[in-house]
């Protein structure tokens, strides 16, 4: 009889807290797990309208609300999560994301936008599978083909933050950043092989108060690029390689007015088997601006291409007009504590406008030595 209790006791303690979740309690938070809308985690079927159910009736709830994405395989085609929302919203992602094939209709797989107060988190991954589809990917070759699917884009956020997400083999980007203000990364693994194309780790576009850190990047293109608009930006703790460094820019392109990037601070991080590292990027152009109050400190560097470079010819798709020196005024940029291997002669490169020079580029404890050192 006292086993039959103890069973009894026990089997109700569990549905209790199978209730208790169910109804919210999960840190507060009102739970609304997607397969209760219909998702299903087979690797094969599509998920948007369960997704969409989820997303909305969270989004209208007044208070915490949790989208719960358990454990398993889902299939999205393009979906946008749109606020306003009622409440601080989370996106609780246990499982794997797949897309639905190449996505060429759109240049964007999974998109949050206009949410103000956000968590993006939970140990799951985005497996954009790119490898099906960047041997058919000419765009550096054909410029006006439709550009692959950015994996993770975040637009307009304020108040937010992302950690402890996984993302693999993006087809283009791993994750975009467009208009948020106040958002924290941290805890992410961005991988793509290094030679898998455009695969940017994070791109950053006019957003301010930006804080990347405890994240390891490997991929075929920036680690992370900050492009114009931005403001306020500090990534440390940062493994960067395979991939193209940490970039600012490129800046002036065609078709710009005018653009500014201003506060980017990098500091406490690791490249390793970059084609380079620091590096600012302007094009030869009439488009004016500023890229200022830069601190790269306390960086270690191994078989680094081009471990500091300003670079204001910029040119990935020779030919170029490099008759109008570039206008974006370079200044107030500091380079502090910087070591490691450089794989090509020239460690510093400071490659400045004739225009309107770099002003105020402080050099300080730099040192490298010139081959391949190991790996770290």
């Amino acid at each position: 009889m006292g086993l039959i209790l103890a069973f009894v006791r026990v089997l109700f303690l569990t549905l209790l807290l199978v209730w208790y979740t169910d109804a919210g309690a999960s840190n507060g938070y009102k739970v609304f797990n997607v397969k209760k809308y219909g998702a299903v985690s087979d690797g094969k079927t599509e998920n948007n309208k369960a997704f969409l159910k989820a997303w909305s009736e969270a989004c209208q709830w007044h208070g915490k609300a949790m989208v719960l994405i358990p454990r398993g395989v889902y299939i999205l085609d393009s979906v946008l999560f749109l606020g306003e929302c009622n409440g601080y919203m989370a996106f609780n992602l246990k499982g794997i994301l797949k897309p639905k094939g190449s996505l060429q209709t759109s240049d964007q797989w999974i998109t949050f936008r206009y949410i103000k107060g956000f968590f993006l988190g939970g140990g799951g991954t985005l497996d954009g599978e790119g490898y099906k589809h960047w041997n058919h990917h000419d765009c550096l070759k054909n410029h006006i083909c439709h550009p692959l699917a950015i994996s993770l884009r975040l637009e307009f956020i304020q108040n937010g933050r992302v950690s402890h997400i996984r993302s693999i083999n993006s087809q283009n980007a791993h994750m975009s950043l467009f208009g948020c203000v106040n958002l924290n990364m941290s805890n992410l693994r961005l991988s793509a092989p290094g030679d898998s194309p455009n695969t940017d780790g994070i791109k950053i576009g006019s957003s301010e108060e930006i804080k990347i850190s405890k994240t390891r990047i490997g991929t075929g293109d920036d680690c992370v690029a900050i492009l114009s608009g931005s403001k306020n930006i500090n990534i440390s703790q940062v493994h960067c390689g395979p991939g193209h460094g940490i970039s600012v820019g490129s800046m002036g392109g065609e078709g710009s007015v005018t653009e500014s990037v201003v506060g980017v601070t990098v500091k406490d991080c690791t490249f390793n088997g970059t084609s380079d590292g620091t590096r600012i990027k302007t094009w030869a152009s009439s488009t004016t601006g500023v890229a200022s109050n830069f601190i790269y400190e306390n960086i270690r560097m191994m078989n680094v291409g081009n471990p500091i470079i300003i670079d204001q010819d910029y040119c990935p798709y020779p030919p170029c007009d490099m008759k109008t020196p570039s206008r974006i005024q370079i200044k107030d940029i500091t380079f502090n504590n910087i070591w490691g291997t450089s794989e090509s002669n020239v460690a510093v490169t400071l490659n400045c406008s004739r225009t309107v020079p770099c002003k105020n580029i402080l050099l300080k404890d730099i040192s490298f030595f010139h081959g391949r050192g190991g790996s770290i």
